[in-house]
């Protein structure tokens, strides 16, 4: 199990990044939050889940111990797989998560894309009494992100990839005027659409 790595960050994208260990470049699956807090250049250091599958293996990154452990429990209920758990802490945080799952809250957990009322209330079932100590405060509007509306995580993970901040205020606006006031999707979709307004669909 690799449980964390430490080195420059050699690249980033809407996804990941690629962190320099000892001259091997790590690709790590990371959630635009952990992503907005990267810069190429420079030393970071990400807590890391090592998923295993028969034709792959493939690196979880994590800003920190906390959020690892919560995506490492949240596989081990009925139908949640990696790609869902880091879906759920790139829609909330942590403890929003912990909460939602004590309190029974299936609509902060149906906020995720591919969670529907029946998959929250089978993770409210059989993760309650393991989700560990809730933290103080008011669970995570929709389009928030660890207290951090869409907009910032989405123009700090632009500039984070390599985008002036001129340019992220432009696709952040841009992404606004098409909402038009409805409820915003998951971060990770709008960091996408931003992306391809900047002509640079991957």
């Amino acid at each position: 199990m690799i449980a964390s790595v430490r080195g420059r960050v050699a690249s980033l994208a809407p996804d990941g990044a690629v962190i320099e260990v000892g001259g091997v470049g790590l690709a790590v699956a990371c959630t635009p939050a952990t992503l907005a807090a990267l810069r190429l250049g420079e030393d970071a250091r990400l807590a890391t889940s090592l998923v295993v599958r028969e034709d792959s293996l493939t690196l979880y990154g994590f800003a920190d111990d906390d959020a690892k452990q919560l995506f490492e429990l949240l596989q081990t209920a009925s139908g949640v797989g990696p790609r869902l758990a880091q879906a759920v802490l790139a829609v909330h945080a942590p403890d929003v998560v912990r909460r939602a799952i004590v309190s029974g809250d299936v609509t902060t957990l149906t906020r995720v894309p591919g969670i529907g009322k029946k998959g929250a209330e089978r993770l409210i079932l059989e993760l309650r009494d393991r989700v560990g100590p809730v933290g103080s405060g008011d669970a995570t509007a929709p389009g928030v992100v660890a207290g951090v509306a869409w907009s910032d995580q989405v123009r700090q993970a632009l500039v984070g990839l390599g985008w002036t901040a001129g340019q992220a205020d432009q696709a952040v606006g841009a992404v606004a005027a098409e909402l038009d006031g409805q409820p915003a999707p998951a971060v990770p979709v709008l960091l996408k659409r931003a992306i391809q307004l900047l002509g640079r669909v991957r």
